[in-house]
């Protein structure tokens, strides 16, 4: 394996490892909307940011079957989704603080 392969290896492992923070956080939200009465703004609310977290896992899976020359030149020209799961994982915390 090369060194760009390892690299690449390795950045997925981290997509992954977030992808499954934001499973834990999504798990206590939804808990969280179990827990109330008139939930139905919440639960919506909920249903958005699952579907973000979806296009976040189709990202990862595209990353994994990308080709090892393309994978440079689409991660640094999207900028990767590092941003966009630190802002679903914040989204997720400022939800499950309103709600439990």
């Amino acid at each position: 394996m090369t060194s760009k392969e390892q690299l690449i290896e390795q950045h997925v492992h981290e997509y992954e490892s977030r992808l499954k923070h934001i499973d834990e956080l999504y798990q206590r939200a939804h808990q969280a909307t179990d827990q109330l009465d008139e939930a139905q703004d919440a639960k919506s609310r909920l249903s958005e940011l699952a579907a973000q977290r979806a296009l976040l896992q189709q990202t990862t899976d595209s990353i994994k079957r990308m080709p090892l020359d393309q994978w440079r030149e689409a991660t640094v020209r999207s900028a990767g989704p590092m941003a966009i799961w630190d802002i679903l994982a914040q989204q997720l915390e400022d939800f499950i603080e309103r709600h439990e």
